[in-house]
This record gives structure tokens, C-alpha cells and sequence, in this order.
């Protein structure tokens, strides 16, 4: 009982020290808590607590990223890495809400307490918590670490670890490395990285070895973290030339202003930075945290155009480079021959451009769509052998279940005792090479940018080559303010609308006038606006969809004219 009454002292004495705002609410998404840095002092100390909690309940290190990704540098954030090193479970949200918006030390206190019932924690010592905290280079970010360390500490037995300036790819790593007994520093995931590349580098076939010029690459840095860590992991590689701009070094420019993979992405223009002497050289943007990735390259010295691979792009490149060394492995003359049953799944959501989608299926593969949201890609993806998802933003990863890896190491073995150096060995090495590259926890621009280095290099590709894989169809968004949005509830992973009755049938009415024509209506997660999704064969014919099915939603739901997304 004195445990239990010195935790209820120390949380209601910490909990008075950060003050909820006035009339501010947040809410816990994908993205965690998100809002100006300067309003964040109180969510990030309750953040705290949640992170202990979750530990002592998973009795594992989770990790708490101060971030806001590609958001201003004004805005700040935060969120929880589960002990996968994926993100924090969904059934906890709602207790993360609740949390934040407690409105007094007294409320706060009896939510810890009510909850810790339900979920069977023991509070007040007895368990040991511990929780790996990594930020951003946001100005904001040391006085919110301080913020979360003081949640951290206001649950007794957890143990606050400061990991420093991370990417927020990097947090996940360490956190899912260290769950599973193995290395986790900064310094570990550098030498696993390069490692891991030049394996790769080193099975690509010598016929396709191109000349030097094509190992150029120069990467946009967002002025975040991911500029000044890549700086720190190419000294530890050979092969590629890399040249960082937008670094976030003192006085070149600004976070996420102009540049960074979101600003490209959306506006399909040449970052800051870049300009007239690109043209024609392979080009990457990370985004601040990097944990998004894109490549273009700048189309003329006349004008900012870019020529965009967005993730799409770069989820059909490693989609071809696996089934290829499936096959492979699979291939029957090799004298050791065994069948090597390999399940690889492709998850993509309704937003992903219609021809990527056309283009995995013409290949043979399996393609699966979730609702928007990388919860829900990820969870889909564990369910393969080999899952692969990106979003078009460049957010994406390739995850390898355990039983796979064992089965794959055992091959690998096999070969290399009795047919070393055969294609079917090389084959198995790239695999293997591949899960130690690809960061499995969540999308990393580092560890993803290697990897579509190293697998252009094997293929012999140009930027322009890759982007010819196919063209995209023309889309449009398209926003509605209606006085309700959960008056819509959609079913197959957002693509058909359930309620209200009726408005399903237009739709498919309207898609059919269009050549190629695709479109579907989800309601926002945060406000009362219901965003429209069209594709057809032309530009026009985009527009004109997504205008007559917004207009129609309006009809049904609206009590105003829709407007166009940013």
C-alpha cells in the first residue's frame, strides 16, 4: 500500500507541472500526437506515462519519438514504438486520447489507475520499464525530451533512455533490435546498412555493371536528420557517390520548406537546392525524420518540372528485383534442387495510381489492398512470406516472417556447401542480404535508398529506365465539407461506399462514362470532409469525374461546394 500511495503522489505532483493548454484536444493517430511544438509540453509528459505503461505491460523496451516528420518546423509530435518496433497498438489509442485530454492531475491519476486495472498492470514498483526516447532536430525537441523523461519517471521502476538525434526509422530499429537480444546502437545500424549494401553490391552480375557515371546520386535532405546521418553512413561505404544537399546544416535553409519527399511529391518541382546543372542525374528526397523516400529527376534547364518515382515506383522495383531471385531459387537445374514454396504479397491501398496496380498483376503477383494508413498496410504484410508496401508518399518497407528467414538460412547453407557461387546460391545471399538492408520495423529513407541503389546497379537501370516502367493514369482529389462524415461507412478497404444508400450506385453510374475510369470517396480521419479519388485515361477526364462524384456527395451530404486538396 505505501508503493501504491507514493506512485499516486508522484504522479499527481509530476501531472501539476504540465498543465493542459486551454481548449486544446488531441488525438492519438497514425502519426501519434501531433500539433505546434510549442503546445506539446503536457501531451509529451502524458506520452511518457503511456510509453512506461506500455512497457510494464509488454514486459519489453518500447520506444517515444518527439517528431512531426514532414510537417513546419513550428510543429512538433510524438509517438510510441511498440517492442516490433512497429507502431503502438491500436486497442490503446483510445486510453492514449483520454490521456492527453485529462483535464486535471486528479482525472489523469484516476485513468492511470482505472486502466492499469483492466490491463492487469502492477504500478507503484515491483516491475521494471524501459523506454528509448529519440528526437528530431526541431528546435522544440529537447525541451519536450525533457517532458518525457518526467512521465517516464513519474511511474516508478521505468528507465528513461536518452538514444540522442535520431531519424525516427532509426528509434524503431533499435527498439525491435533490442527486443530480439540483438545490437542496437546508432553505430550497429550504420554497420548493418553498409554491410548489408555492399553484399548486394557485390552479387550484382559484372555484365551489368554500368560505368561510373551512373553511381551518382544526389539527395535532398529536407534540412531534417536524414541529411546529416547519411553523411555519417556513406564514410562507412564504397560504390555510390553521394552527395547531400539540404543537409540541415546552421544557415542552408529551413525544415521541410521547399524541399524534403513530401513537398516534391505534391508538387512535382524541383526541391531547393536543385536546379538547371541536375538535369538527367538520379536525384532522392527524404523527408524531415526520413522515414519517406522519393526519387526524380529535373526534367530541363528551363524549368523546375521533375520527372517523379514516387513510391509506387519504388514498390515496383523491389517487387520485380524478389520475384526475380524467387525464381530463381526456384529454378529446376540446379543438381540440388529443391522446391523453395515462397509466398510474396504485394499491399497497396485504394490511393496507389491504378497503372502500378495494373503493372504488379500483369507480372504474376498478388496484389491486396487495406484502408489508407500504414497500420493497416504493415499488419496486412506480415501475413505473407514476403510482404512489400509503399505508399505513393514514399512510406513503405519489406518485411520477412521468421519462418521464411529459417528456411531461406538453410538453403543458403545447403548451397554454399554444395554449389557455391552457383545463381541459385547468389540468389539466396540477395535475399538474405535484402532482410539485414530494409529496415523491417517501419519505412526508412536510409535503408530504403541503399537498397534501390543497389538493386538499379543489378538491374542495370537508369533513373529513366525505372521510371518507363509504366505511366501513370491522371488523378485528381477532391475534398467535400459535409456536416457529418461518419454518415459514410465504407467496406473493401475503402473502395465501395456501404452508407448512405444509393450513393455507391451513382458513383459506378459516373465511372463508367470514363475511359479507364476509377473512383471512390473515404471520409477524413480529423475533420468533417469526405475526400474524392479519381483516375481515367486523361487529365480532363480526371477532373471531370472526381467534379461530378464530389458533386453528388455534396447532393447526398453537403451543404456546400467542394474545393480542391492541396
Amino acid at each position: 500500500m505505501a508503493d501504491e500511495a507514493k506512485q499516486r503522489s508522484l504522479l499527481l505532483e509530476s501531472a501539476s507541472r504540465f498543465p493542459l493548454p486551454s481548449g486544446a484536444k488531441f488525438s492519438y493517430g497514425t502519426a501519434g500526437f501531433r500539433s505546434q511544438g510549442s503546445m506539446l509540453a503536457s501531451t509529451v509528459f502524458r506520452a511518457g506515462i503511456l510509453a512506461a505503461l506500455r512497457s510494464l505491460t509488454t514486459g519489453s523496451t518500447v520506444g517515444l519519438m518527439i517528431t512531426a516528420s514532414h510537417n513546419p518546423v513550428a510543429d512538433n509530435g510524438v509517438k510510441i514504438a511498440d517492442p516490433d518496433g512497429g507502431m503502438m497498438t491500436q486497442r490503446w489509442e483510445p486510453f492514449a486520447d483520454a490521456l492527453a485530454n485529462a483535464p486535471y492531475p486528479e482525472h489523469l491519476l484516476q485513468l492511470v489507475i482505472q486502466f492499469s486495472k483492466e490491463e492487469n498492470i502492477t504500478i507503484g514498483g515491483g516491475q521494471s520499464a524501459q523506454i528509448l526516447l529519440g528526437r528530431d532536430t526541431r528546435p522544440s525537441g529537447e525541451a519536450l525530451l525533457e517532458a518525457a523523461k518526467q512521465g517516464i519517471n513519474a511511474i516508478i521502476g521505468a528507465v528513461a533512455i536518452d538514444m540522442g538525434i535520431l531519424t525516427t526509422p532509426q528509434l524503431h530499429w533499435m527498439v525491435r533490435s533490442r527486443n530480439k537480444g540483438m545490437k542496437a546502437s546508432e553505430p550497429d545500424y550504420f554497420t548493418q546498412l553498409s554491410r548489408s549494401f555492399k553484399c548486394l553490391m557485390d552479387l550484382v552480375p559484372k555484365e551489368k555493371i554500368k560505368d561510373r557515371m551512373d553511381t551518382k546520386l544526389v539527395v535532398d535532405g529536407a534540412n531534417g536528420v536524414g541529411g546529416g546521418k547519411l553523411e555519417e553512413l556513406k564514410k562507412m561505404m564504397t560504390g555510390l557517390e553521394i552527395y547531400v544537399r539540404n543537409s540541415g546544416k546552421k544557415g542552408e535553409g529551413i525544415l521541410n520548406e521547399r524541399c524534403g519527399a513530401d513537398y516534391v511529391q505534391k508538387e512535382k518541382v524541383v526541391p531547393c537546392g536543385f536546379g538547371p546543372d541536375d538535369v538527367g542525374i538520379r536525384c532522392a528526397s527524404f523527408d524531415g525524420d526520413a522515414d519517406r523516400l522519393v526519387y526524380f529527376s529535373v526534367l530541363s534547364q528551363s524549368s523546375d518540372s521533375i520527372d517523379l518515382v514516387d513510391g509506387d515506383k519504388i514498390l515496383a522495383l523491389f517487387a520485380v528485383f524478389i520475384k526475380e531471385q524467387l525464381s530463381i531459387l526456384n529454378q529446376k537445374e540446379n543438381e540440388l534442387y529443391k522446391e523453395f514454396p515462397a509466398r510474396l504479397g504485394i499491399v497497396q491501398t485504394a490511393y496507389a495510381n491504378g497503372a502500378s496496380t495494373d503493372y504488379l498483376k500483369q507480372l504474376g503477383l498478388e496484389v491486396v489492398f487495406t484502408p489508407t494508413g500504414v497500420k493497416y498496410l504493415h499488419k496486412k504484410a506480415l501475413e505473407y512470406d514476403i510482404g512489400i508496401y509503399f505508399e505513393a508518399n514514399g512510406h513503405g518497407t519489406i518485411l520477412f516472417s521468421e519462418n521464411f528467414i529459417s528456411r531461406l538460412e538453410a538453403v543458403n547453407n545447403e548451397l554454399a556447401s554444395g554449389s557455391a557461387g552457383s545463381e541459385h546460391h547468389k540468389a539466396a545471399l540477395r535475399l538474405l542480404a535484402v532482410s539485414q538492408l530494409i529496415n523491417q520495423a517501419v519505412g526508412d529513407a536510409l535503408s530504403g535508398l541503399l537498397l534501390v541503389e543497389a538493386v538499379l546497379q543489378y538491374m542495370g537501370w537508369s533513373i529513366q529506365r525505372w521510371s518507363e516502367l509504366y505511366s501513370d493514369l491522371p488523378s485528381r482529389q477532391l475534398k467535400v465539407k459535409v456536416a457529418d462524415r461518419s454518415a459514410v461507412v465504407t467496406a473493401n478497404a475503402e473502395t465501395q461506399v456501404v452508407k448512405p444508400l444509393g450513393l455507391q450506385e451513382v458513383i459506378d453510374a459516373e465511372t463508367a462514362k470514363y475511359n479507364r475510369g476509377r473512383c471512390f470517396i473515404r471520409p477524413s480521419g480529423t475533420e468533417d470532409i469526405i475526400r474524392v479519388y479519381a483516375e481515367a485515361s486523361t487529365q480532363e477526364a480526371a477532373d471531370g469525374l472526381a467534379h461530378s462524384v464530389a458533386q453528388h456527395v455534396d447532393h447526398f451530404l453537403g451543404f456546400c461546394s467542394p474545393h480542391q486538396l492541396a
